[in-house]
């Protein structure tokens, strides 16, 4: 572990020899530094709610929670009563949802107090801590805390060290962020094969004992290769007088209305694909016949399956609208995303086909799963990563990072909304279920059809 004093010293210009792929040698620091912290975040998240729902939240368990009685009480205060199942669909829902809105105290904490690196370091320390207190019943809920707090400090102020790598004039800065999210993708790929599998098989404190070993490694690493990441931007306060910042330009106040109009409709585009780490799980688990090369597979494998369809769906997407792009007029990001949304809304109606099936009496094959995640995969690609690329051009430079902070706030919308409907499971058909987060996904598109028509010529690039 780095001594305070190591922590605190100033930056030095990056050595420009090494090289990573071809690209500043940071890069490989910085992303293996997030692999490391997104295996130990999807290892703990695919395990959150079977863990809750089988064990901890169970009559002979609950009761050794610190502060559950309060929590629960402001919980069911939301909600109305909770099983233990819904109880812990709605603690996942707060849980993901939180920790797509403490990134912006996060970058608010590195920019006006203590810089990216000293954040990041503050984050991996909470996650790490975080992840060992998952390991006792009594510190489960210090333990959520920990872990929303230090995704917080990290998670936006490594993305940003990233983009310092690059000059702005550099052409390979939108291929740095694509091996950066081909590290993350990696990561959501095998934590479910080690924490899921430990945590199913051996126990959960050894599922979420190694997602904490994960980080603890991710932290070395970033620490080791400090030498090789951007130097700190000059700080906002000189002198106790906050710089000003560039004024609005005319216009742009209407956009910034249109694309905060935006988050609630890409909320509920989100819904199919934020529920599978949550009531899917406990779906997947009832229904899928999960055989692998003859054993029994633990159900958060199937997270592993979608992560690999995600890095085939994002490569996919890509390769086709340059294909595309040779022959036709390349659709703009709003088309783009009314078409992803639409792809979206079919994953939910085949776990409701599937559901129907099942109701017979049957285990189904995990070749349903395979046709879900690869159709999910493919639209969530023209969704998430294209709703980034709209809200980081069309944000009003004046408050560029600040837009781009806030369109994480249709996850954490998303989320919350996610926690709320995965209780229904136990009171609706799963065919219902699935028909009602695609009716949901469906009235998205339909509203996006109607900002394409109303709001495009306000989102068209500023010449």
């Amino acid at each position: 572990m780095a001594t305070a004093a190591a922590i605190a010293a100033p930056l030095t210009e990056p050595p420009r020899g090494r090289q990573f792929l071809g690209h500043p040698f940071g890069l490989g620091v910085l992303t293996l530094s997030e692999l490391w912290e997104r295996f130990s975040y999807t290892g703990m998240q695919t395990l959150l709610v079977l863990y809750a729902t089988h064990y901890l939240f169970q009559p002979a368990h609950v009761g050794a929670i610190w502060g559950i009685g309060p929590f629960r009480a402001v919980m069911e205060g939301m909600y109305g009563p909770l099983s233990p199942a819904a109880l812990a669909s709605a603690v996942f829902g707060l849980y993901a949802g939180l920790v797509y809105l403490t990134p912006i105290l996060g970058g608010l904490l590195a920019d006006r107090l203590i810089g990216k690196t000293r954040a990041i370091t503050l984050g991996a320390l909470l996650l790490t801590a975080g992840h060992f207190l998952m390991g006792y019943e009594q510190t489960f809920l210090i333990a959520l805390l920990a872990l929303v707090l230090g995704v917080g400090a990290f998670k936006t102020n490594i993305t940003g060290q990233v983009g310092d790598l690059y000059a702005p004039n550099d052409l390979r800065r939108a291929r740095g962020f694509q091996i950066f999210v081909m590290g993350i993708s990696t990561a959501a790929m095998l934590a479910p094969l080690v924490c899921g599998t430990l945590g199913e098989k051996v126990g959960w404190a050894w599922g979420f004992g190694v997602a904490g070993v994960g980080m603890v490694v991710g932290l070395a690493t970033y620490l080791a290769g400090r030498r090789w990441l951007p130097p700190e931007p000059a700080p906002i306060h000189k002198g106790g007088i906050v710089e000003p910042r560039p004024p609005l330009l005319p216009g742009e106040g209407r956009r910034i209305v249109v694309l905060v109009a935006l988050l609630p409709v890409l909320a509920l585009a989100s819904v199919g694909n934020e529920q599978m780490f949550n009531a899917y799980l406990l779906w997947g688990e009832a229904n899928y016949r999960l055989v692998f090369f003859g054993r029994t597979m633990p159900v958060t494998w199937l997270i592993s399956i979608t992560s690999v369809f995600a890095i085939l769906g994002v490569a996919g997407t890509i390769a086709f609208w340059r294909w595309w792009a040779t022959r036709w007029r390349e659709p703009d990001e709003m088309t783009k995303l009314l078409i992803g949304t639409l792809i979206c809304m079919l994953a939910p109606l085949i776990l409701a086909a599937a559901s129907l099936y099942a109701a017979g009496g049957h285990k189904i094959s995990l070749g349903w799963a395979v046709i879900f995640h690869l159709v999910n995969e493919v639209g969530f690609a023209s969704v998430y990563p294209v709703g980034m690329a709209l809200y980081s051009r069309c944000a009003p430079r004046a408050i560029g990072s600040t837009m781009v902070a806030l369109y994480y706030l249709h996850l954490f919308a998303s989320n919350m909304l996610v926690g709320r409907l995965g209780g229904l499971l136990e009171t609706m058909s799963p065919a219902n279920f699935w028909l009602m987060h695609a009716g949901l996904i469906a009235i998205a598109a339909a509203i996006l059809l109607v900002f394409r028509k109303l709001g495009g010529r306000l989102l068209a690039p500023i010449v």
